[in-house]
């Protein structure tokens, strides 16, 4: 089973686009693999979503039923690790620690402080296009 952190900008380009981060999304649906996630990741997921320049873009019904779908595929973890990586971002570094306290084998994220990296500690840093091609 693979196992794959995506960051909340991948979710949020998901939700609000038909682009390769919703492609991502619908495609880890039909092979054997699960989101992994953590309690903050999934606490900034939903204050994101309901910003007013995200919601200009869906209805709460939209992104009420966009939570429901991916939760059915996604595993909560707890984060154990807490590692100091992104000294610009900070905040980068709970999709790091999300990814190492949940085994996970990727981290899809279009955030350049973390696809730069590329890998950390095994697991592979992607882009949602990149993630794609990997899974194809």
């Amino acid at each position: 089973m693979i196992r794959i952190v995506a960051d909340t900008n991948v979710m949020i380009s998901a939700l609000i686009s038909r682009g390769n981060p919703r492609k991502l999304v619908l495609k880890i649906d039909g092979i054997d693999s699960e989101l992994v996630i953590s309690k903050p990741m999934l606490e900034e997921l939903i204050s994101v979503m309901v910003r007013d320049r995200i919601r200009k873009y869906v209805s709460g019904r939209d992104a009420t039923e966009f939570i429901k779908y991916i939760g059915n595929r996604m595993t909560v973890v707890n984060i154990k690790s807490k590692f100091v990586v992104i000294k610009s971002d900070p905040s980068d570094d709970i999709v790091i620690n999300t990814a190492y306290s949940g085994g996970a084998d990727y981290i899809v994220s279009g955030d350049k402080h973390l696809t730069s990296l590329r890998r950390f500690k095994g697991i592979k840093i992607l882009t949602a296009s990149e993630m794609l091609k990997r899974l194809k």
